[in-house]
């Protein structure tokens, strides 16, 4: 399983490669962006949120599982995408429920995805139980969303390199509110994400995986 794990991950390496450039690794075209800005990249919010006491659970609401929409366009896709991340609702929803909700939203071409990448962003079963004994849940919106500045230079220097995969970056940004039973959402915590999504032609977009670091 983890030759298989390595092996999807190399490609997944050399689909991104495709988008970015001929001839380098996505993640080293990245890296070599950070090295050079100066500045780091923002890092990646913890997918596990702390947990809050609360004794009372009132009573369970109905589950509402997000579902993909249906666009071509990678930054409204995105968007949507980091806003089914980020929210959950442990009272309504288990933790098999919720990652077989997130497996809608993935690319079928396995050559092209991560699923694992996706699965970190997720509280783990335990937290996710320990969570729901507190009727934890969270809403997100994300604000923002672009395509990062080294994606764009990759791809004006060569603009057929996507036609293989058809895999864009997005990087988003926005918001999330964690509340749970007997109590309210006490302010909103910034978050941002930088997402691979294909687009193929006549195609609605899918999450093909979360990047390791945020783009800017």
């Amino acid at each position: 399983m983890r030759n298989l794990d390595t092996r999807r991950r190399v490609l997944l390496g050399g689909a991104v490669l495709m988008v970015l450039t001929a001839l380098a690794a996505f993640f080293a075209f990245l890296t070599r962006d950070h090295r050079t800005s100066g500045s780091p990249p923002d890092p990646v919010t913890s997918a596990e949120p702390s947990i809050a006491p609360a004794p009372d659970r009132p009573e369970v609401p109905e589950a509402e599982l997000p579902e993909p929409p249906e666009t071509d366009d990678p930054i409204e896709f995105a968007k949507a995408a980091a806003e089914a991340l980020w929210a959950y609702d442990t009272r309504a929803v288990t933790h098999e429920q919720h990652m077989s909700a997130l497996q809608a939203w993935m690319t079928g071409e396995k050559k092209y995805t991560d699923a694992t990448s996706v699965e970190a962003q997720v509280p783990s079963p335990v937290l996710w139980a320990q969570m729901a004994d507190n009727g934890q849940f969270a809403t997100a919106k994300a604000e923002e969303a672009h395509f990062p500045m080294a994606f764009v230079e990759a791809l004006r220097e060569d603009p057929a390199a996507i036609t293989e995969a058809y895999l864009y970056t997005v990087t988003v940004t926005g918001k999330q509110s964690i509340a749970w039973n007997g109590s309210s959402a006490g302010g909103a915590e910034a978050r941002s994400i930088t997402l691979a999504v294909q687009c193929r032609p006549e195609k609605p977009c899918a999450l093909a995986a979360v990047m390791p670091v945020v783009a800017p």
